[in-house]
């Protein structure tokens, strides 16, 4: 077994043993590594090794970091810079840090200072908007490019972007149609290409960051395993050709986004993108391959948060609930009366002794 397979199998045994703190923890290095192939880049055994150390709690993520900038420091190993391996390995210790934070604004602003956090030392333009318009031959488009915003629009787009997400409101959408929008918000800012390097990572960690305001505990295994297919989602989203009748679709992204929040499993072959694919059968899509229930029920995505929360410890208080999904008390409250009216969740044995009791299937 490949090294790097090996290592994925003994971070997702953490997750699997049920320690909150380590299971956190891994979930966070299974997506940080795993995001390095959207670049092509894989990290070391030593970085694997420093995962573990600590995942175990034998040291912080600061300490994990300064064992991996030593470790470059000391080896001067060209081949290790050229091939991006000491790229992979700072910047995936880096997401890891980022994502085990609980801080978040949604601005532009943070998106930026991801950015800088990330890459800082590895490229010298950490944190700063490009200067000049760009193309990319891409695979998946047989070597066409999407088109990006102008280097020149770049800070009134991201602005215009985040002020029309702000004042959107999921609370009466279903969530098949939440998701829709989410994956066109990512698309958008994504198409902006804000940054020359690194883009693709800094908006997977800020969208997740993004996502976990809603108190959804993201399933890291889809980032870990499918991360070049997010990226080239991204890409069919915002790719137009009329004259070969190609039209920017943004299905590809909504069934990543599904698996990633809802458990669903819907096939995410990178091939099934390409603009050339032909298949003698359909794409497996939602609804062939997903049963999916959530997509089903009449709530919105706070609301699923709630409930998938509440199936996990039936016991929870309305007070660790909101801690858990980050809402407050009053929000927690008025969600949890919602779903009772809609028949998806009970009350039983009283407010003080009693428990919650889930009456609808959660993926």
């Amino acid at each position: 077994m490949p090294e790097q397979d090996r290592w994925q199998l003994e971070l997702s045994e953490y997750i699997r043993q049920g320690e909150p703190e380590r299971a956190e923890k891994s979930a966070a290095w299974q997506t940080a590594i795993g995001l390095q192939a959207v670049d092509g880049l894989k990290t070391s055994t030593y970085l694997l090794e420093t995962a573990k150390a600590h995942i175990e709690g034998d040291i912080d993520i600061a300490g994990a970091q300064r064992r991996i900038q030593s470790y470059y420091k000391e080896q001067a190993n060209r081949k290790a810079v050229e091939d991006g391996t000491m790229e992979a390995d700072i910047v995936s210790a880096r997401i890891t840090e980022l994502l085990g934070e609980k801080t978040f604004q949604f601005s532009p602003a943070e998106l930026q200072s991801i950015h800088r956090r990330l890459f800082t030392g590895v490229f010298d333009h950490e944190g700063q908007f490009r200067t000049y318009n760009i193309t990319k031959n891409e695979w998946v488009l047989s070597g066409d490019t999407v088109v990006y915003s102008s280097w020149e629009s770049i800070r009134d787009t991201l602005d215009y972007d985040f002020s029309q997400e702000k004042q959107f409101s999921y609370d009466a959408l279903s969530v098949p149609e939440s998701i829709r929008h989410m994956a066109k918000f990512a698309s958008g800012i994504w198409q902006i290409h804000p940054f020359c390097e690194g883009n693709t990572r800094a908006t997977a960690v800020f969208i997740v960051k993004y996502l976990k305001t809603f108190g959804f505990s993201v399933n890291n295994d889809v980032f870990a395993a499918n991360s070049w297919y997010f990226r080239n989602a991204l890409v069919r989203a915002n790719y137009n050709n009329l004259q070969k009748g190609i039209h920017a679709t943004s299905e590809y992204l909504e069934m990543f986004f599904e698996n990633l929040l809802l458990g669903t499993q819907h096939e995410l072959k990178n091939r099934y993108l390409h603009v050339e694919y032909k298949a003698d059968a359909p794409i497996q899509s939602a609804t062939e391959t997903s049963k999916c229930e959530n997509c089903t029920l009449d709530c919105t995505l706070e609301e699923l948060a709630v409930l998938r929360t509440i199936a996990a410890n039936p016991s929870i208080t309305q007070k660790d609930l909101a801690a858990a999904i980050g809402k407050s008390e009053r929000t927690i409250k008025t969600r949890t009366v919602a779903l009772q009216e809609k028949g998806y969740l009970r009350r039983a044995n009283g407010k003080r002794s009693g428990h919650w009791e889930v009456l609808v299937e959660i993926s």
